[in-house]
């Protein structure tokens, strides 16, 4: 087999499995149509169809499930991919077989829901500064985008923990372990107007217990109560099935990624404990400048 006749190994294939194996008509055609799209991508990445591996045809089916492939699907695109470098290295086409020990993974991740950086304006803008709760609900939304915090860690976080002036936060995490998360300028005075007035306000007569963020009865936010607020927030900017606190997290990670970020730095900051867990934002970038090259690129259709 050589670079320029995939179409015609593809062919004797599909023919092999209808002469030989027996299989059914639409058997083949599907077939037929996963072995195109597989080298499609190999031609776009420009892999070479007699040196790709394991691991690049791994790459290829979890960035295909990335973006939304049914685990069935997953499953018959590695059977059709399997039968195919068989027959290949049956018929002396290949040297090898590089899926004669592959296995179906348990799972590849979908990429997580983000927003894109407009979307994360609308919600920011959402709160009304006029009132006591919208001071809050703004300073909520922005350290959560600001920091990557999760809800439990954003409603457990307290006064003591947080370094406004010095813009960073003591975050207290899974299993206890703090991290030091820096945060920015428009969090840092979203904190401050809160502070000032509102949350005093919301505190009223109370006994201060040090907790940054307070519900209309002064006491601590719940983790169900911030996520209502989220969510109200994320139907007024029209985002009502896209928005959630998880949501914020990932849209941080992101972002950070698609700047030029390095992982190590991301993966501190979100608090993961293995680098591998930060690793799937890598996958976001790479989809994102490949969206953004073969929508502006002159001859990227080409």
């Amino acid at each position: 087999m050589t670079a320029e006749d995939p179409v015609k190994e593809i062919e004797n294939f599909l023919a092999f499995l209808r002469l030989e194996k027996g299989l059914a008509t639409l058997t083949i055609e599907s077939y037929g149509r996963e072995l195109r799209k597989f080298f499609e991508y190999l031609e776009r990445e420009k892999i070479d169809c007699l040196r790709v591996n394991q691991a690049e045809i791994y790459e290829y089916l979890g960035r295909e499930a990335r973006r939304g492939l049914a685990a069935n699907s997953q499953a018959h695109a590695l059977s059709v991919l399997r039968g195919f470098f068989a027959f290949l290295a049956a018929e002396s086409l290949r040297p090898d077989d590089p899926l004669v020990t592959a296995t179906f993974p348990r799972s590849w991740k979908k990429l997580p829901r983000f927003l894109t950086i407009t979307e994360v304006e609308l919600i920011l803008a959402a709160p009304d500064p006029g009132k006591v709760a919208g001071l809050r609900d703004r300073a909520l939304l922005e350290m959560l985008y600001a920091t990557g915090m999760r809800i439990s860690e954003a409603v457990n976080l307290t006064l003591e923990r947080l370094h406004l002036e010095e813009r960073f936060v003591r975050v207290l995490g899974k299993g206890d372990k703090e991290r030091l998360v820096p945060f920015g300028g428009s969090a840092a005075s979203c904190l401050s107007c809160y502070l000032d007035g509102a949350r005093l306000f919301l505190l009223g007569r109370r006994s201060d217990q040090g907790v940054l963020f307070l519900n209309r009865s002064g006491r601590g936010l719940t983790r169900q109560g911030a996520w209502k607020i989220i969510r109200g927030y994320g139907l007024r900017a029209g985002l009502a099935n896209k928005l959630t606190p998880h949501v914020l997290r990932h849209s941080f990670a992101t972002h950070l990624v698609e700047k030029g970020a390095d992982l190590r730095s991301v993966q501190l900051m979100l608090g993961h404990a293995s680098i591998s867990t930060t690793e799937i934002y890598t996958h976001v970038a790479r989809e994102k400048m490949r969206e953004i090259y073969d929508r502006f690129h002159p001859r990227a259709g080409n």
